[in-house]
């Protein structure tokens, strides 16, 4: 598996980017069939399409594989696990695409899109294949090391980070597809839908905060029963 897992890596990665791509390229599409101003706008469109969690969470994703692989192709030689700051990234991406695949396939799967919004493979690559790639390299990928629980709030930075991006945006954004004065990336986060207003909203963001957190101690504990300790302040015992 330490000479092939690289090239899976580097595939998924590959998939991922094409996947984004496709994504962009037809809602760059709708953007230029457009027939009302802000619908037009296509640095608008891009930003939003950037705003994402499951955008920038597969390009993360996409990124880290790369590096991963490339270290790994580097170092196949010796047998030393990942480095520190590699196995941070990892858990990263990892905890953000499989929460992305949860919260898809229970909270937006059977949500109805306007037709031709969607590119469909894409659609499950993201949502689905990625997700279940992240998950089988954290539970199969070779020379894992071990990370101290003070990783969880590293990996909890960036969704909180986004979601107080999000939630300020969107009042200053008219959306392209309805001319509505504002624009949330996901149903759940929208307070003139969601019943209860920012109320409601807000148990919403709970509920994923915890399943992030949850997520993440997950992915924290899994790499600390796979893993070689960073050092003995981690609190990790080294594993074969």
């Amino acid at each position: 598996m330490t000479t092939w897992w690289p090239f899976a890596r580097l595939a998924a990665a590959v998939l991922g980017l094409a996947a984004i791509v496709a994504q962009l390229a037809r809602s760059i599409e709708n953007a230029l069939a457009a027939t009302t101003e802000w619908g037009q706008h296509l640095p608008t469109v891009a930003a939003n399409f950037l705003s994402f969690f499951t955008i920038l969470s597969n390009l993360l994703a996409a990124i880290v594989l790369i590096i991963a692989a490339v270290w790994a192709l580097r170092h196949h030689r010796d047998t030393e696990a990942e480095p520190t700051w590699l196995a941070v990234l990892l858990a990263c991406v990892s905890t953000y695409m499989i929460v992305t695949g949860i919260v898809y396939n229970t909270l937006l799967r059977n949500v109805e899109l306007p037709q031709g919004v969607t590119v469909p493979w894409s659609n499950e690559v993201l949502h689905v294949v990625i997700p279940l790639f992240l998950l089988a390299d954290l539970l199969f990928a070779p020379r894992r090391r071990a990370l101290g629980w003070s990783a969880v709030a590293i990996i909890a930075i960036f969704p909180i980070v986004w979601v107080v991006y999000t939630m300020i945006r969107a009042n200053f954004i008219i959306a392209p597809a309805t001319g509505e004065a504002w624009w949330y990336p996901y149903p759940f986060l929208n307070p003139h839908r969601v019943p209860g207003g920012y109320l409601g909203v807000s148990g919403y963001i709970i509920g994923i905060a915890i399943a992030i957190i949850g997520v993440a101690c997950v992915v924290v504990w899994v790499g600390r029963r796979r893993g070689t300790a960073t050092d003995s302040a981690s609190g990790s015992r080294p594993r074969g």
